[in-house]
């Protein structure tokens, strides 16, 4: 990476670590996880970052602000009331998730002018809807994987606490398997259902995003388009999907979106 370059940085922040990209505009150049929250600040100097965003789903912004507040550089904390350049849709903006916008401004950005499900496979399994008129229109939240297989071992006597394993088959022979397959396959005829039901909207792509992502993408089934046969020609159907696209840093790319429009409109 060219260190005579000036840098914007997106930082994500969780419970005990972050996830911190490094953008030269809209390209993002590099990628650094598991970060301590401690030693943020020192690689945002060692860096050359010139404007940084910051967002946490655990972190107040008082928080926020009070610990990068010794930054000599331009910061944004990404709020409800932070300006986006996407349409907000949504009854309670003020409590919608940082990583939920910050995921559909990224989308939006990639495919301006398409309607977008967004599915993100992490605690939670949450299918984010951003429409063709540049819209978050909200959505759908599902436990994830790993909260099912806790709820089951929490709220029943004899079940135990089972973990993925691979796809398993339909019809489980033991506890675990029939754990493991009520789960995994559980959630992939969910993802599936949920994509079908959805294409009653129209045309649209699926993004899929989180820390599971890659365990069930190959469940998903892949685009098909249903021919409707007229006197004139064959027609794609207007309800089939576009493709499916696993972009995994799809909050970090939002929250540079986020930024660089803020700091454009100054």
């Amino acid at each position: 990476m060219n260190e005579q370059l000036d840098f914007c940085a997106a930082i994500d922040i969780g419970n005990t670590s972050a996830k911190i990209g490094f953008f030269a505009e809209n390209n993002l150049v590099e990628i650094q996880k598991g970060v301590s929250i401690n030693d943020l600040k020192e690689l945002i100097l060692l860096k050359n970052v010139k404007n940084l965003i910051v967002s946490s789903v655990t972190k107040s912004q008082n928080e926020l602000e009070d610990f990068f507040e010794p930054l000599p550089i331009n910061k944004l904390f990404l709020h409800p009331s932070t300006e986006i350049p996407i349409k907000k849709n949504y009854e309670t903006p003020q409590t919608l998730g940082a990583d939920r916008i910050a995921g559909a401004v990224g989308a939006n950005f990639l495919f301006p002018n398409q309607n977008i499900l967004i599915i993100d496979m992490g605690t939670a399994i949450k299918y984010d809807y951003v429409s063709a008129n540049n819209s978050f229109e909200g959505g759908i939240i599902s436990p994830g994987m790993r909260i099912r297989f806790e709820a089951l071992h929490t709220f029943t006597k004899r079940l135990p606490l089972v973990e993925a394993n691979g796809i398993p088959d339909l019809i489980g022979k033991n506890t675990t398997t029939c754990i493991q397959s009520g789960v995994i396959n559980g959630i992939i005829a969910e993802l599936n259902g949920m994509v079908e039901n959805y294409k009653k909207l129209g045309k649209f792509r699926v993004i899929l995003c989180g820390g599971d992502a890659p365990f069930f993408e190959s469940q998903i089934k892949k685009p098909t388009f249903a021919v409707q046969f007229t006197n004139e020609a064959n027609q794609i159907a207007e309800n089939a999907i576009f493709s499916i696209e696993h972009i995994p840093n799809l909050t970090l790319i939002g929250l540079n979106r986020i930024l660089q429009y803020n700091v454009e409109k100054k």
